[in-house]
């Protein structure tokens, strides 16, 4: 069991959290604590309901039954912009006639910051993200790489209490995936950030969380740290989403598990 399955000190708490789309549900009373400084992943196939979790935290998507609670406040009736959280999509959605600076600044203007308060939190992010000294670089310039990283200053851009993810490396190539996967692992853990994140890719969930929560029509099949649920998958399903192919019937007696391979 992991340390955030319960306790008080949950920064993010999703009770009973229902969804659905023509009667059916996409979200199935879901329950989820997202403790202080923790990242953790969201994974699961095309369908499993991952991105309608994301999109209710943020106030995008209306729960039909059930609560959403930020450091223990209910978050009905709260609109999006005033959550205080953050969230990057996968396509980045950086704002083309605005520069860099301008597009890291957004969240900061919104909010009411003095010019120098921006000009100084855009040149620490720029700096964090490692695109120093490039605020005034037009977005369309910007490799696919760079634009994530633009991205990520945005959003951290008003510190936000929780950040969210949706698939946020999905549109990179697998070295550069790779190679910002760990990269964004060591900035979150230097900021204490805490992230939830939701992603199809296996790779991408273990490299990045301290805890992986595996999701299958609309429920949580698994949730456990990295090495928690690749080395005990809770059921078939698990297994075989995690690229263990060879799932077969057994009978266990004692120690012994009685098998089509043999005993």
């Amino acid at each position: 069991m992991s340390r955030l399955t319960k306790g008080a000190d949950a920064l993010l708490r999703l009770e009973g959290a229902t969804v659905r789309f023509g009667g059916r549900p996409v979200l199935d009373a879901v329950g989820l604590d997202v403790a202080e400084h923790e990242i953790v992943c969201v994974l699961g196939p095309s369908g499993s309901g991952k991105s309608t979790l994301l999109r209710a935290v943020a106030g995008l998507q209306a729960l039909d039954a059930g609560r959403v609670l930020l450091d223990g406040r209910d978050q009905s009736g709260v609109p999006a912009h005033r959550r205080g959280v953050g969230l990057m999509f996968q396509d980045h959605q950086l704002f083309p006639q605005r520069d860099v600076g301008g597009n890291v600044a957004f969240g900061l203007r919104m909010h009411g910051a003095a010019k120098s308060e921006q000009a100084l939190r855009v040149g620490e992010l720029l700096e964090l993200v490692g695109l120093p000294g490039s605020a005034s670089r037009a977005v369309a310039s910007l490799s696919g790489g760079e634009q994530q990283r633009v991205a990520l200053a945005r959003a951290l851009a008003p510190r936000p209490r929780l950040l969210m993810l949706d698939e946020p490396l999905g549109q990179l190539d697998r070295s550069l995936r790779e190679r910002l996967v760990v990269e964004l692992r060591e900035l979150f853990s230097e900021l204490g950030t805490t992230v939830l994140a939701v992603t199809h890719d296996q790779g991408e969930a273990f490299a990045l969380a301290d805890r992986v929560v595996v999701m299958r029509d609309g429920r949580i099949a698994q949730s456990g740290t990295p090495l928690d649920v690749w080395q005990r998958p809770a059921d078939a399903f698990v297994a075989r989403f995690l690229g263990f192919d060879n799932v077969v019937p057994a009978t266990v007696t004692g120690a012994a598990a009685d098998t089509p391979w043999g005993k």
